[in-house]
Order: C-alpha cells, then structure tokens, then sequence
C-alpha cells in the first residue's frame, strides 16, 4: 500500500489552499485513455477507487498512517504525486471540490465499454446494478459514502491479468454483478486550522469525496443531485389531474367560477330547502279564531235623552242593550243606609241562598238590643236571644232598613264590625269599584262613601241573585217574633209602576239617596232597567225631605227610560257579520242563522260580540255549520243568536302553509 509523507500531505494543502466555490457547474469531461493497468495500478486496498477488485483487504485503524501529529491518515485522501484533485486533467483549471471525473471506461467508445464490462464483475450481479441506476439522490446520501472518484492522473486500480480474458468475454454478454463488499468507514477529516477560513455555504472541503452514483454503461452520467435544478414545489391538485388525465386544465372564467360554486352549494342549498318545506308541513296550524266584519253594527233610529235631575249625581243602564250615561260630576259622596246593599250582598256570597230557601238560624245578642234604642237612626225592635232565619234578617236589613239589623249580621258573620267592613271594601275592588270605601256595615258613618257610577256595579251584580230581588221588591212584610209587621221606606214601589227596589239611604250628610230597579216589557221580554240617584238635598236640614227629593226625582228618570225603550231587528238572517281565520291569511264568512231583535233607545249604538260559544272553531267544515254565536248588548240579558259558515271552510294551502312565520 502507498500514501503520502505526513510532510507532503501538508504540502499538498497548502499548495492548493480552500476550495474555491465554481462558478458554475461544468459537465465533467471524458477522462483521458487508461495506460497500462499493470504498470500504474495500486495496490489494493489503498481506498482511492469505487472499484473493487475480487478480494480487497479490509483496512484497520492499525494500517492507517499518521501525521506528524500523530492522528491517523484517511488513505482515501491521499493524493498520487502530489496532485491536487481539484485540478482538471485537461487544462489545469480548477473544478468544484463536489463533481467528479468521468471514467474513461464510462466515457463511450470500443475501449470504454471493454474496460467497464472488465469493472463490471467486480461491482455486484446484476440485480445490483439494477439498483445502482435506480438510486436517487436521497438514498446515495443515506448509504455510506464511497471513496472519490480517481481523475485522469490518479493510480488505477489494480485488475488481475487473469480476470482479462473474462472481461473481453463479458463485453458481449453481461456478467452477472456480485454485491458489493462493505465500504470501509471513513475517518473523520481533519479540523481545519484556526487562521484558516472554512469552506463556504454550499462547498464541500477539500479532500472529502461527494456522494457516488453508478452509471449505466453506455449512459452519460447526469449532474449532481440538487446542483442547477430548480426547487421543487407541490402542484396545484388541477395540474396533478390534468398530468394523471394527460389533459391541461381548464383556463379559469367566471362563468367556471360560478359553475363550481354553483356544484358545491347546489345540494347543500336543496338539502337546507327540503327541510324547510317538511318542517312547515308538519308544523300545527294555528286555532282558527272569529272576527267581526265591519258591516256587523246596528243604530237606533229616532231621539232621545234621559230627564236626569238638576243636582247631584245619577247613572242608569238598561241590563243587557247597554248604558244610559251618567250626569253630575262622580265624585265620592256619604252613601247612608244605600251601603246595607253591600251587606246583604256579601252575607249572600258567604251564605248563599236559593229561591225558596230560608237560611241558617241567627240568635241576637245583647248588643242588637242595645241598638236598638237608638233614637237618631232606624232601627227595629230586638231583643237578646231571639232567634231569626237569614232570610228574615235580610228582609228586616233590606225592608225598614234596620241599622242593628246590619250590625248583628256583622258580627255573625266576621266576629266584628271591622273585620266584615274589609270585607265589603274586598268585595268592592273585586267589582272594579274604585271610588268606593266602606267603614261600616249600615253606612250611618259618614265615612262610608262612593259613586252613582259605582252602585249601578253593585246594584247589576246583587240583582241576579233571586233571593234578593224577591226581598227587595217587597213593600212590607210580617215577621214572626217582631211586634208588628215592617215597611218599605222606597214609596216608588207602590206609586210607579214597573218599580222593584232596591234601597233608600237618607242622613244629614248624605242628603237622600236611591239605589232603584224597574222592568219594561218589550216584544215581550222584561228588560231591567237599574238606576242610582245620589246627594239629592232640599233648602231644609230633614233627612226625610231629601229622601222624598230624591225618589221624586228617580221617578221622572224611571218614566222617561220607560217610554224611550222600543225593539229593533239589528241583525237579519243571512247578514255577514264576521269570518273565520285560520291564522294563515284565510277567512272564511260567517252569516246570522236567524233575524236578530234588541231592546234600545234612539241614538243608541250596541255593541257587537263574536264568541265561539264554548266549541272550538274546527279547520275544515262543510258551508252552513254553526260555528259561534253573535251577542248585541252587554251582559247575561244580551240579545243573540247563532252564526254559522257560509260557505266551506278548507285548511290552508300548501303555499299558506310554507311561508308563514309565525
């Protein structure tokens, strides 16, 4: 085995200095011819070749020489008289310490190629070689790197003399190619000096061989890997397509724009589509509700105005058809013994009574006695013990008036006077009597007080108990266990015909008072006319004057109303007065079942009602179905009558159905 003095190596070095970076990539030349193997070729094993002869000698860290520093030698780096690897055989220029030279037996021609089928056996069978032409790149740089290449002036490397004849045998027909032997590791190179600049970015240091890959014979090896190539980038996925379908892609427009998006959108948009028409199918339809048409209306021909009196405050309404207005300003005033209607109303409702009946039996105590020795107010003679039935306390509460009559009934009710007059005022908020306060149950106290307004509530709300209008109408009446019979005090009752109560009220501060009730019969139907007349006074202080004032005055209300009730047809079989809607936009008409007569006074404009009658409106039915009721008036005693469909009524549509929103 050669190699070089340590002296010359450094020599070597230092002639050539760092590799200088190309300036650009030169094809590598074809190698001059090879001269005499025999003369020339090292001896094997000193590393410097790719070729292999048959049975190299595998190197040790014991046959590596040293420097004169004492650190082993690469043999592969060792330079052949000197000569710098870098330097081109052909005009001395120098060559990136990267590229290699070309063999002469790899360079083409009759001696190339007998020279390469000579090397070939050496290298590996042939399925080898089949792997060295196809190796890339990436894998020459995972494999263990060869020793360099051998330039055109460096020691060949040495072939038998009997391997000659085979060689010449095997240009014609190709060996079979054995593996080849393992690489020996390569040393590490040596640290360059400190004053020494390294190589440059992209350089390989001198001495350190590049990465080898084997030819093809008969093929012109290519450039390095990476050397002058663009980088490589991904495709866009249409390129790919087109390179797979060998079809270029399409130039892209915006109609192409609009036509993809329209591909990709497309199902999602019918998907969304679908669900919202099956959503809105399935969905329940709205209840059917019923409305007024704006024909639905009726006026009382004629003139009329109630004879209300001069001075303080009046209301009256006729039950069922409507109000008759109010006069005077309805401020709260003392109400006097008018407030024993709310007593009798309230025992009502916490002790009620049918027609007929005669109520829980009342034992008097001491203090109904006692009151009545009263000798400013009305009473009726008591006494302790006595026993009466409810409905002879509500006579002798309603009839003479008997403020200890209302007191008794109280207590028997509520334990105290107080506890029942919160339940009076209860009551009356219940009733929607806002300006009414009670503080007894009698009314003597002038603290007790309200509204004309506000009475005519009460008095439309206690007339429909039978139990109390049968009391009320009362002129007298006889009561076992009292000295004589009682009397009414409502004179009305026996002078104005048609007259039924209800209640009289006269004190100082009050002046007189009426609660009244009277009937009119029209087309042969009672209608109830019901009136309270207030603060009614004369130029005197007696109490009893202001109560014939007022009954004087309550009885020209009570004509008047009277004789200004007349009837009217307000509806006519087959009207349209209203329609079903289904909630979706559809209506469907609806038409009186039958003519329709109203008690009224002219000038008087009732009100209208659609009502479902307590049936639920259906969503299909056939034309002529009753489906509510139609009510003129106001009240129980409203006028009505039954309406129906006039023509089918059908469930909305398909297109009603898709694009409600609510």
């Amino acid at each position: 085995m050669t190699s070089e003095s340590p002296d010359e190596s450094k020599q070597g070095q230092s002639s050539t200095g760092h590799a200088q970076a190309p300036s650009a990539p030169k094809a590598p030349e074809p190698a001059p011819e090879r001269a005499d193997e025999g003369d020339d070729a090292p001896e094997a094993g000193t590393g410097t070749s790719p070729v292999r002869s048959a049975s190299p000698r595998p190197s040790t860290d014991e046959d590596a020489p040293t420097d004169g520093d004492g650190i082993r030698t690469d043999p592969r780096r060792s330079l052949s008289a000197g000569a710098d690897p870098r330097e081109a055989p052909s005009d001395g220029a120098k060559a990136p310490a990267e590229s290699r030279q070309t063999p002469r037996w790899a360079a083409g021609g009759a001696a190339s190629a007998a020279q390469a089928t000579a090397v070939l056996p050496a290298v590996g069978t042939g399925e080898d070689a089949a792997e060295d032409t196809a190796r890339t790149p990436e894998a020459d740089e995972k494999r263990p790197a060869p020793a360099a290449t051998p330039s055109g002036d460096a020691p060949r490397p040495a072939v038998e003399k009997s391997d000659r004849p085979a060689a010449a045998k095997s240009a014609q027909a190709p060996p079979p190619v054995r593996r080849p032997e393992p690489v020996p590791p390569v040393a590490p190179p040596r640290p360059p000096a400190a004053d020494t600049p390294g190589p440059k970015a992209g350089e390989r240091p001198a001495g350190v061989p590049g990465p080898v890959t084997t030819a093809r014979p008969g093929t012109q090896p290519g450039p390095p890997p990476g050397a002058g190539q663009p980088e490589q980038r991904p495709r866009p996925p249409l390129d790919l397509l087109a390179q797979l379908t060998n079809t270029p892609a399409p130039p892209q427009t915006p109609m192409r724009s609009v036509a993809r998006r329209f591909k990709i959108w497309g199902p999602v948009v019918v998907v969304l589509a679908v669900g919202v028409v099956t959503a809105q199918m399935v969905r329940p339809l709205p209840k059917p509700t019923l409305a007024l048409e704006g024909s639905a209306s009726y006026t009382f021909q004629g003139g009329f105005s109630v004879p209300w009196p001069d001075h303080g405050q009046s209301a009256a309404k006729v039950v069922g058809a409507g109000s008759l207005g109010t006069s005077g300003e309805q401020k709260p005033v003392p109400t006097a013994s008018v407030a024993k209607v709310m007593t009798a109303y309230v025992i009502l409702k916490e002790h009620p009574l049918k027609k007929g009946e005669s109520g829980e039996q009342i034992t008097l105590d001491a203090q109904a006695e006692a009151d009545s020795a009263k000798k400013d107010e009305s009473r009726v003679p008591l006494k302790t013990g006595q026993r009466f039935t409810q409905e002879q306390m509500l006579q002798m509460l309603m009839i003479p008036s008997g403020n200890n009559v209302a007191r008794q009934l109280a207590r028997w009710d509520a334990g105290s006077e107080d506890a029942f007059a919160e339940k009076m005022n209860k009551v009356a908020r219940e009733l929607g009597m806002k300006d009414t306060v009670y503080t007894d149950p009698s009314g003597f106290l002038e603290s007790t007080k309200s509204t004309a307004a506000d009475q005519l509530k009460l008095a439309e709300a206690v007339m429909q108990n039978d139990v109390f209008r049968q009391v009320v109408r009362m002129p007298s009446a006889t009561i076992p266990g009292l000295e004589k019979p009682i009397y009414n005090n409502n004179a009305l009752l026996t002078t104005q015909p048609g007259t039924a109560g209800i209640k009289t009220g006269s004190t100082t501060p009050a002046g007189g008072a009426l609660m009244w009730a009277a009937y009119r019969t029209v087309d042969g139907k009672d209608q109830l006319i019901l009136g309270v007349t207030m603060d009614q006074r004369t130029s005197g202080g007696d109490s009893n004057a202001h109560l014939k004032r007022a009954l004087d005055n309550t009885q020209k209300v009570i004509a008047g109303i009277r004789d200004g009730l007349v009837s009217a047809t307000v509806v006519k079989k087959g009207q349209v007065v209203g329609y079903v809607d289904d909630g979706l936009d559809g209506r469907t008409p609806l038409v009186a079942t039958a003519d329709l007569k109203s008690a009224g006074w002219p000038g008087l404009k009732p009100v209208f009602k659609l009502a479902d009658g307590g049936r639920a409106v259906p969503h299909e039915a056939k034309a002529g179905t009753e489906v509510g009721v139609l009510t003129v008036g106001d009240g129980p005693s409203a006028a009505k009558v039954p309406v129906a469909l006039q023509k089918d009524l059908s469930e909305p549509g398909f297109g009603s159905k898709l694009v409600r929103i609510g």
